[in-house]
């Protein structure tokens, strides 16, 4: 049965390495930037939302605990408890 032939990696001389553009070096490295930049700004927002999710909570629950002593409170008044 025949077997595939090997082949062996072609390195590039000294001489003939491909130039690296320093502009687009340069691109490359402020696009990584931006993307670590928007993944930490991701994670704070997502965490700030937690937080006024749950103020949001405490203030609604707040307001309704003294709607709910006032409502009473007009009730007991009202029939005379």
């Amino acid at each position: 049965m025949a077997q595939t032939a090997r082949r062996e990696p072609v390195l590039p001389d000294e001489d003939e390495a491909p130039s690296l553009d320093p502009l687009a070096i340069e691109r490359a490295y402020v696009r990584e930037r931006r993307r670590r930049r928007a993944r930490t700004e991701r994670r704070s927002a997502a965490r700030r939302s937690h937080v006024r999710f749950w103020v949001t909570i405490l203030v609604l629950a707040f307001v309704t605990a003294l709607l709910i002593v006032a409502s009473w409170h007009r009730v007991q008044t009202m029939f005379g408890v």
